[in-house]
């Protein structure tokens, strides 16, 4: 579940969006300028690839969060991955989206690599 004030946001900003893209439709009716239809285009473009990153930044954020722990708990404090894990998750709270992808990748390696070291170095 998304929290509140984020479900909020996106709705007034597609609230916002649906109101420039009613007022396209009336510029095209209207036979207005290309261009000033091509500024509103970009303008609610904009507000929906905002409102898509919001959305997107607060599940890749919370999946992350949830690896983070788990793959931490996982961790016996031998794991060999102790100090890469602390530095993740002290980076966690400034991460951008670009980088909340490729932190995704990392721990899932080291979820790996800690449950190879749990079955065991035959495994």
């Amino acid at each position: 579940m998304l929290p509140k004030d984020l479900t909020r946001d996106i709705i007034n900003r597609l609230a916002s969006i649906q109101g420039q893209l009613a007022g396209i439709g009336k510029m095209l009716k209207e036979s207005k300028d290309p261009e000033q239809i091509l500024v509103q285009f970009k303008a609610a473009q904009k507000g929906l690839d905002r409102a898509n990153y919001l959305l997107l930044d607060e599940v890749y954020r919370k999946a992350l969060a949830i690896k983070i722990v788990h793959t931490t708990e996982a961790c016996p404090g031998d794991c060999g991955n102790e100090h890469k894990l602390e530095s993740i998750r002290r980076q966690f709270p400034a991460l951008e989206l670009d980088e909340l992808t490729s932190k995704m990748k990392e721990i899932s390696e080291i979820e790996k690599r800690i449950a190879r070291h749990a079955n065991g170095p035959d495994q």
